[in-house]
């Protein structure tokens, strides 16, 4: 696909050489917004660059828009993409608010072209190979699930947009959580109670949260913890789901969070404990195969894995939450709607 980035930060680092080296497909454009320099990157991929987004989304030579700014102008340009007839894989969170994700999937339903959120945790080879055998039925009725995933804050945080309500989606539990919250909806189907806190430990010069943790139960029954943090100092992501039948644990992403690990057990009452262990060494495969099923979908005419309505829960689940800490109660996210206000 002929293929044009809207945004030039970390996220079009990653993603866009994966299209760049893709024999099938051509890198058209990096179109920078508000402080970014798409040239630095676009020169050394090859690429356009330029700066403004509207034209490129309605250049007839695009096929498929990579939306990676903040996420206040991801409805906005995804939206318009759409319209003009092209394919959007927007990055995570989807959106800031319940009204502009309907917003989204209802262009794409319109134009009948792909939405795709930028849900790339799906793709890692441990998570891939966790949700195969869990098809499979080897470890049974999901009964509950566990994620802690954390990164070391930086100096100067509080001046990059991630630290700024009015471009953010929230805080680290929204910007970083919300790949937890996806992955729990996959594993243990929808979510229908949450309450949750959260809290500026460190990261005080500006006001979004550096800590979050919130208590999930799915319609189904099963509970979920999640704790995501900016705090962690050294990098951890483990995500475990428990069933009648067995148990996995994914430990690590490679690269600062150590190498990936899939660890599978079976429930035996008697018999001495014996896991499964598989390490997959090597780099973060993740991003190109996202990329592989992103193509897929297009030219399949079909849903990708991780879609709009998948962003739209993950931004509904998020949204409750806040909510129920805000007001110390559980919601029941099966009747929260979009009449919710953003990030406070």
């Amino acid at each position: 696909m002929r293929t044009a980035f809207i945004g030039a930060g970390l996220q079009t680092r990653r993603r866009a050489p994966v299209v760049a080296q893709s024999a099938d497909d051509v890198l058209v454009e990096i179109v920078g917004t508000a402080d970014a320099h798409p040239h630095l990157l676009a020169d050394q991929l090859g690429s356009e660059w330029g700066t403004d987004w509207r034209r490129t989304v309605a250049r007839e030579d695009v096929e498929a828009v990579v939306v990676t700014t903040p996420p206040h102008l991801h409805a906005e340009i995804s939206v318009a993409a759409l319209e003009a007839g092209k394919h959007v894989l927007c990055e995570k969170p989807l959106s800031r608010t319940l009204e502009e994700a309907q917003a989204m999937l209802d262009a794409a339903a319109l134009s009948g072209r792909v939405l795709k959120c930028g849900f790339n945790h799906r793709h890692h080879p441990a998570v891939l190979e966790a949700r195969r055998r869990f098809e499979a039925g080897d470890f049974g009725r999901p009964i509950s699930g566990r994620c802690r995933y954390g990164i070391c804050g930086r100096p100067g945080y509080e001046h990059e947009w991630r630290a700024d309500p009015a471009r953010a989606a929230g805080g680290q539990y929204a910007e970083q959580g919300v790949h937890a919250i996806d992955l729990f909806r996959w594993f243990l189907g929808d979510l229908a109670e949450v309450s949750c806190m959260t809290a500026v430990g460190y990261f005080r010069a500006q006001p979004l949260e550096d800590n979050g943790m919130a208590l999930y139960r799915s319609v189904g029954g099963a509970l979920a913890m999640l704790h995501a943090s900016l705090t962690q100092w050294e990098n951890l992501f483990s995500f475990e789901i428990l069933g009648d039948e067995g148990y996995f644990a994914v430990e690590g992403l490679g690269a600062t969070y150590g190498t990936e690990k899939l660890s599978v057990g079976k429930r035996d009452f008697s018999a001495p404990f014996s896991d499964l262990v598989i390490q997959y060494r090597g780099g973060d495969s993740s991003w190109q195969a996202e990329w592989n099923e992103f193509k897929a979908a297009v030219a399949e005419g079909r849903e990708p894995l991780g879609n709009g309505r998948d962003g739209l829960e993950a931004v509904r689940a998020t949204l409750a939450s806040y909510h129920a800490e805000a007001t110390r109660t559980v919601v029941d996210l099966r009747t929260f709607g979009a009449a919710q206000s953003p990030v406070r």
